[in-house]
């Protein structure tokens, strides 16, 4: 009998076609995650201990080779966060915004190999526990389908899906990173936007209008436990031509290695500067 693709298979194939870096294998039924050098799942992460020691070994390692310095413990949390987080939002939000379907995924059915040669992100290996569609989606029929009436619900479902999936691993990375409450569901906020809209870009000038516009729908600025809004706005260029940017809610803290180098949404960047900074990307 032929296997019934799942899903969110299509999904995660339009993903890699457009972003390469990120590899996304759905296992079966019953097949085991896997193990090995570079491996480590979400629960694991979740758990703390020596797991996450050497998931952010990883990063200190790295920040050394790349900079020539050491980071504050805070700031390689931080990015060990990231590293994990933003990937992470797009096993959902991609599946979201390509097909409304949403994916759930406990922290006990994602893994992830961010080492994998080739990869710029790495590669997760995910088993979904269900999903949520709308009325009419052909998917409706596949096991573990739960229709939702209309967009609005299907937003809440997204927002529940990366809450249930990050606030176990926001939990452990939390003291790490000196955050609390607001600040890491900041950080969450910030990794479900960008990473939805750095993808969309990578899919055409229509699709990033149409990811800001769900986006700014998903995260209004009134949805616990996230904290702040998508916050798009635009700026006008050297030209007079219109620039988008956004607010982060969090900072990064990239500052503390490069402050000359703070990306174009950090918190910390001033308007004149944000321009110059949003306008070169722009001109790549």
């Amino acid at each position: 009998m032929p296997v019934r693709p799942s899903a969110v298979a299509a999904a995660y194939a339009r993903l890699a076609s457009v972003f390469p870096g990120l590899a996304v294998t759905e296992l079966e039924a019953g097949q085991e995650p896997p193990t090995g050098t570079g491996w480590i799942r979400a629960d694991e992460l979740a758990a703390g201990g020596d797991a996450l020691d050497a998931f952010l070994a990883w990063d200190d390692a790295q920040v050394l080779r790349d900079y020539g310095q050491r980071a504050r413990p805070d700031v390689v949390a931080s990015f060990g966060l990231h590293r994990y987080a933003w990937p992470a939002c797009l096993l959902i939000t991609v599946p979201w915004f390509l097909h409304r379907r949403v994916p759930r995924y406990p922290a006990t059915h994602v893994s992830f190999d961010r080492a994998a040669a080739g990869l710029a992100v790495g590669r997760m290996a995910v088993r979904p526990a269900g999903f949520a569609c709308l009325p009419g989606d052909p998917a409706a029929t596949l096991p573990g389908a739960r229709v939702v009436p209309d967009g609005e619900a299907l937003r809440a479902e997204v927002r529940a899906a990366v809450a249930e999936h990050l606030e176990p691993v926001l939990a452990a990375f939390g003291p790490r990173m000196r955050r609390r409450g607001r600040a890491l569901w900041g950080m969450a906020t910030d990794e479900v936007v960008e990473g939805l809209w750095y993808i969309a870009q990578l899919l055409g000038e229509s699709e990033e209008r149409r990811a800001i516009h769900e986006l700014e729908l998903l995260l209004p600025g009134s949805t616990r436990p996230y904290a702040g809004a998508a916050a798009f706005r635009e700026l006008t260029g050297p030209k007079g031509e219109p620039l988008r940017t956004r607010d982060r809610v969090s900072c990064c803290m990239f500052y503390t290695l490069r402050p000359e180098d703070a990306c174009a949404t950090c918190p910390r960047t001033c308007g004149s500067d944000r321009v110059a900074k949003v306008a070169a990307v722009a001109a790549c």
